[in-house]
């Protein structure tokens, strides 16, 4: 058996961010055997990841990472935003994101090996053993051009690239790098203003058109016109969802004036090349997930009794 020293028990903090006492306690239990002990802590950690899984995690961090014509989105949840502020969860998150360019889909990205040698979701249980909240990697995004930039923009940023609101934008052309990227900032910013709910008409969700277009049919025969008036009365008031929800066909907030599409249309002329908005992704954090309202103070409390 080792002799469990001051100095080995420091290194196996440094290796797990585990607390002292725990490292003493994983390094008597192993013989002193520093690899066994790492084995021993990771698999408390994952115990005390269980007993918090229920939890819900609304709160955390939207990060977007580029890598010229490649660009991510992340969605990394925890508990309570102060979390979110905690240096040690952004860096856990700027990593994932960065994964996130490489990888093909959200499955591969959570299988994905971090820096620390454990896998995206092994990482953040043993993160969550430490920082003692429960998280989870929510969702990822992905859009990439052959020719031309993919362009990130970060609303009510906490630090850099990192916020509430994530947005990106492909544009593809044979123009400038800088001048694209300025134009698909505008963009960005003003999906993350708008919140489209698609790229063009026929990207539309059948779902939510069938469902539009029945609300507005019941709103219609209230009016008690003759059908052929409803009908007529329907496709218009369509119309103006259409041109009011698809991104496309949106007024551009920054000028009030020209559709999206006459904006890249002019900075194509300008340029004197083809300019092609392909995709974009607005991902806003803790959208969709039910928020279950807590006594944080008693939540605090039994954390400190240690329930």
């Amino acid at each position: 058996m080792a002799q469990i020293t001051a100095a080995l028990v420091k290194e196996l903090r440094d290796k797990t961010s585990a607390g002292m006492m725990d490292c003493k306690k994983a390094l008597s239990e192993t013989g002193g055997d520093l690899e066994a002990a790492i084995d021993w802590l990771r698999t408390k950690g994952i115990a005390k990841a269980d007993k918090k899984a229920d939890r819900v995690a609304a709160e955390g961090l939207v990060a977007v990472s580029i890598d010229g014509t490649v660009g991510a989105l992340v969605e990394v949840n925890s508990e309570t935003d102060f979390v979110a502020r905690n240096e040690g969860f952004q860096d856990a998150v700027a990593e994932i994101s960065k994964l996130a360019l490489s990888v093909d889909d959200f499955e591969a990205l959570k299988a994905a090996e971090t820096a620390s040698g454990l896998s995206v979701v092994d990482y953040l249980t043993k993160l969550v053993g430490t920082i003692g909240e429960n998280m989870n990697l929510r969702r990822m995004a992905k859009l990439s051009v052959s020719e031309g930039v993919v362009t990130g923009y970060m609303h009510n940023s906490v630090i850099d690239g990192m916020g509430k609101i994530g947005v990106i934008v492909a544009l593809e052309s044979s123009a400038d790098a800088d001048a694209l990227n300025a134009l698909g900032k505008k963009i960005a910013m003003h999906v993350a203003a708008t919140n489209p709910l698609a790229l063009g008409v026929d990207d539309l969700d059948p779902a939510i058109v069938a469902k539009e277009r029945d609300m507005l049919s019941a709103e219609a025969r209230e009016s008690g016109k003759p059908e052929a008036i409803i009908e007529k009365m329907v496709d218009g008031r369509m119309s103006k969802f259409f041109k009011e929800s698809v991104l496309m066909t949106q007024i551009f907030v920054m000028d009030g004036e020209r559709s999206i599409e006459q904006v890249v249309a002019d900075e194509a002329k300008a340029l004197g090349v083809d300019v092609k908005l392909t995709g974009y992704v607005r991902m806003e954090l803790g959208e969709g997930i039910e928020k279950i309202e807590e006594d944080f103070a008693a939540e605090v409390a039994k954390t400190a009794a240690g329930v």
